[in-house]
C-alpha cells in the first residue's frame, strides 16, 4: 500500500531526529549552557544563539497540553480518518510535539493526561512519533 499523506522533508538538521525515529528512540537538542531541550532541530540553541548543544534521548513520555478534532480534509490521504484527532503534547524535557494520540477517541482525552510516544513505521525511512493515552486527567 502506498502512503498518501504529507511526509516529512529530510535536511541535514532533522536527519538525527528521524533516523533515531527509526530506531524507536525519540530524541532532541540540548544547549549545554542553559539546560533546556527543545524541538524541531536548529543550527543553534534558540535559548543562547550559539552552537554548544548536543542531541540528548528523551523518555517519550508527555501531557498532553491542548487537542483539536479535524472535520476538514487538508490533504487526501487524511480523507477517511476524518474527523481525526491532533494533539499538543508537552514532553517531561519540555519540547512540544504536534501530534496523533493512537489509542483515543474524541470523548477519552483531556488536558493534562499522560501519553507516551509510539512509532508508526509508514515508509522504509520514515517511522513517526505518535503518542498514546496512558490515563485521563
Amino acid at each position: 500500500m502506498t502512503y498518501t499523506k504529507p511526509l516529512p522533508t529530510i535536511d541535514v538538521w532533522n536527519r538525527p531526529f528521524w533516523d533515531a525515529c527509526k530506531e524507536q528512540r525519540l530524541i532532541a537538542q540540548k544547549c549545554n549552557t542553559s539546560g533546556k531541550v527543545w524541538f524541531p532541530p536548529s543550527p543553534v540553541s534558540p535559548i543562547t544563539r550559539d552552537h554548544d548543544w548536543r542531541w540528548i534521548d528523551l523518555t517519550g513520555a508527555g501531557r498532553i497540553v491542548s487537542w483539536v478534532v479535524m472535520h476538514q480534509k487538508y490533504f487526501s490521504g487524511f480523507a477517511g480518518e476524518i474527523p481525526y484527532l491532533v494533539a499538543q503534547v508537552e514532553l517531561d524535557e519540555g519540547p512540544m510535539f504536534i501530534t496523533n494520540i493512537v489509542n483515543a477517541g474524541r470523548n477519552s482525552v483531556a488536558i493534562g493526561a499522560r501519553v507516551q510516544v509510539v512509532f508508526d513505521p509508514i515508509t522504509d525511512e520514515i517511522s513517526l512519533p505518535k503518542f498514546r493515552l496512558l490515563e485521563r486527567a
